[in-house]
């Protein structure tokens, strides 16, 4: 369907002559001679952009602009003039037109005006639905009070710009709520950036937190900005905070400090303004006493602490994340949508989930992939893991929260080893997390991984 142009002019020459010039561009085009026939003209169809002129019999352009940015605002509105000035030319630009052309009309400069304005829509049309799908993408699901909470609390530190330090479980959804309290900061605009201090060898992080100039090290065939670099102005996310050495800690406090740092290689500092967001599964507080976690960093980062709550804690969120869950995954395998029967949801209600919101999601995604059956029932489910037997007194009878935390842990990962048939790197995709971390997790809980079928 071609894009349509209402051209709006009191002179039926240069409605005609527009008219005949714009359609043998391939355009659909109507004309009025008034702002009341414009406006009129909206409402039985809507227009892909609109030539107005400003000098028009009753209502004149100015305000037909006002009244049609105010109602259709995602139409293109280009205004024509043949006693333009300077006042009249920025307040129209204040008010939404995308250009100003003033008479008399020369056909090849209105028809690139026309053809810039239809593209500038299609432009903000398509990052309008990049943003829709990437918040649909990094949405926050539940209604429990937990959830609500949650969400007040983003509400009430987003557009501050205290730094946040973001504790909870493996899978609970940090990053979604870094992201959330970004999208609803000052910084809103400016560039979100992530780094998971796991998954990057202590040797070359440093230069993925600052960057570095071309021949710092070995392999450095070329200049690099660093993570600080990228997000100056906006926010950067450091995850699992807790696994950064305290090498690497010292330059970051500094950074947090000054503002400022220097690229690996280089004596140049670099001034920045960057908004931290820093999320753990650890407990900081037994790092420090270890002294693994520098207590100034710490205290630096801890301004605004969240606690995302484990699934578990949250039930009754579950059938809400599995309708979104089974939603997005048919609508991105090209299934019908399956409904799952209240058994169903039963059972998947009473497992621990010990990986927490990521591990319901694999398992809805792995129901959408692989069961062909449209209505989905108990049976129908992947076998239950250890945590969905009984619980009994016993299985909480430990020393201290990490030591039941670390147990837990344990267990599941050697699930999903086992599901997996020992292979590492399955396992770290079925968990949704880097290879590498799951390595380090693995030599840190004393998880053996030289058994048959631990491959790569």
């Amino acid at each position: 369907m071609p894009n349509s142009v209402l051209v709006v002019d009191d002179e039926e020459g240069i409605r005609q002559t527009l008219s005949g010039v714009l359609e043998d561009e391939g355009l659909a085009v109507e004309t009025v001679g008034s702002g009341e026939e414009c406006l009129a003209a909206f409402e039985s169809r809507l227009f892909s952009c609109v030539l107005l002129d400003v000098w028009l019999p009753g209502i004149d352009g100015i305000e037909t602009l006002e009244r049609i940015k105010t109602a259709y605002p995602e139409t293109a509105v280009i205004m024509i003039s043949g006693h333009g000035n300077i006042e009249t030319a920025v307040r129209a630009t204040r008010l939404g037109a995308l250009d100003f052309i003033e008479k008399p009309l020369q056909i090849e400069r209105t028809v690139l005006a026309i053809r810039n304005a239809l593209r500038q829509r299609q432009l903000e049309a398509d990052n309008r639905r990049l943003r829709e799908r990437l918040d649909d993408d990094h949405a926050m699901v539940g209604e429990s009070v937990h959830m609500r909470a949650l969400r007040q609390q983003i509400a009430v530190a987003a557009p501050t710009g205290g730094r946040i330090l973001i504790y909870g479980e493996s899978g609970t959804g940090k990053e979604l709520v870094a992201r959330a309290i970004h999208r609803e900061s000052q910084r809103a605009s400016q560039p979100f950036v992530e780094l998971n201090c796991a998954a990057i060898p202590e040797e070359l992080i440093e230069s993925e937190l600052f960057g570095h100039t071309k021949g710092a090290f070995t392999g450095a065939t070329q200049a690099k900005r660093g993570k600080f670099e990228q997000s100056d102005g906006g926010t950067l996310l450091l995850d699992e905070v807790g696994d950064m050495s305290l090498k690497v800690q010292a330059k970051v406090l500094r950074v947090l400090e000054e503002q400022r740092f220097e690229p690996v290689g280089s004596n140049t500092p670099i001034k920045v303004d960057v908004r931290i967001i820093a999320a753990t599964n650890k407990l900081l507080a037994e790092e420090m006493e270890r002294g693994t976690f520098r207590a100034d960093l710490f205290y630096r980062l801890n301004v605004i602490p969240f606690e995302i709550p484990p699934l578990r804690e949250r039930v009754e969120d579950i059938p809400l994340l599995v309708d979104y869950f089974n939603r997005k995954f048919c609508a991105s395998y090209k299934r019908a949508i399956k409904t799952f029967t209240d058994d169903a949801l039963d059972r998947l209600s009473s497992h621990d989930w010990p990986g927490n919101v990521r591990e319901l999601r694999n398992t809805v995604e792995r129901v959408v992939i692989m069961t062909a059956k449209e209505r989905i029932t108990a049976d129908d489910l992947p076998a239950p893991g250890p945590s969905e037997d009984k619980v009994s007194p016993t299985r909480y009878n430990f020393a201290s929260y990490r030591e039941g935390r670390d147990t837990y842990e344990r267990n599941y990962i050697l699930r999903k080893l086992s599901e997996c048939e020992g292979n590492i790197t399955h396992a770290a995709e079925a968990m949704g997390i880097d290879r590498s971390h799951l390595y380090r997790r693995m030599k840190a809980l004393g998880i053996n991984d030289k058994r048959p079928g631990s491959g790569n």
